[in-house]
């Protein structure tokens, strides 16, 4: 991971790394603290870039259309004027799509998602370790488009620090996109991978989903399972019963018939390729039995 403070930047060079790292129409995965430490981690869609010198970044939580209220995100940067903004890759999007499930205001999100708090250098919100382009802001000002539901409030944000992973990086010190592999948000449970086109992802449940950090520490710790994975399976309401785990293995038995014995290793295999049809009741099934 390589860190750098944008006054030590030209305005050409930082001009550059910031519209490399939030294009094409990004997702601000946006990382806030309370007043009582506590951290909150959201998506959001109404974000760009607008300024390069100095470097600003704009995202905008707005009012829940349903019933007018306000996100904790809001509520976090009015009171504690920090935020780290990461940028949403493939490799994480099913776990920031996790993370926009409406848990409670004392539920850390990164546990939810199972990814990963990272300190901050020069702000309190933590950074999404797996994120790939970690920017470290000050919020500015906030302006309040409107008091009903769908109003947006505007977030200024000042770049103070960001990080950028070397993985993503030529030898001149150029993000090369299709390394970065942006994923960018678009209507209804659409999104649109950079380099390869729409995909589809199911809204998170209206009830919650169980999360991560409620799985076993077998499917959690996998080593087969990648965070999209985990974020798909976390998108459940509920685990199976046993009684649905044991009908779903009489039905597989004769595809599966050592299906009880088999390791951790090869279930996970088989329910990977579950998920990859978008079954998330059959992997868990699977996975449980």
């Amino acid at each position: 991971m390589i860190s750098f403070n944008p006054k030590d930047l030209s305005t050409g060079k930082l001009h550059g790394y910031l519209l490399s790292a939030v294009a094409p129409r990004p997702i601000a995965f946006a990382s806030t603290i309370d007043a009582e430490g506590n951290p909150n981690l959201s998506p959001f869609s109404f974000f760009n870039v607008f300024s390069a010198n100095p470097p600003i970044l704009i995202f905008s939580p707005a009012r829940r259309v349903r019933d007018n209220t306000t996100k904790h995100t809001l509520e976090n940067v009015e009171t504690v004027k920090e935020v780290v903004i990461n940028v949403v890759n493939y490799d994480l999007v099913h776990q920031a799509s996790l993370s926009s499930t409406e848990y409670a205001k004392s539920v850390n999100e990164f546990d939810k998602t199972g990814l990963t708090m990272l300190e901050s250098d020069s702000v309190k919100p933590f950074r999404v370790a797996e994120s790939p382009v970690q920017f470290e802001c000050k919020v500015n000002e906030i302006i309040k488009l409107g008091n009903e539901g769908g109003a947006g409030n505007l977030v200024i944000c000042e770049v103070v620090k960001f990080h950028i992973s070397e993985d993503v990086l030529d030898s001149d010190g150029t993000i090369i996109q299709e390394k970065l592999d942006l994923v960018a948000r678009a209507g209804g449970s659409y999104y649109n991978r950079a380099k390869k086109g729409f995909f589809e992802i199911p809204k998170p449940l209206r009830t919650i989903g169980v999360g991560v950090d409620a799985m076993p520490n077998e499917v959690k710790n996998s080593m087969i399972l990648t965070g999209n994975d985990l974020g798909m399976l976390g998108n459940i309401e509920a685990l199976p019963s046993k009684q649905e785990i044991t009908q779903f293995v009489d039905n597989v038995s004769e595809r599966y018939p050592n299906i009880t014995k088999m390791s951790h290793r090869e279930k996970h295999k088989i329910a990977r390729n579950y998920l990859s049809y978008g079954d998330i009741d059959s992997a868990w099934k699977l996975l449980l039995s």
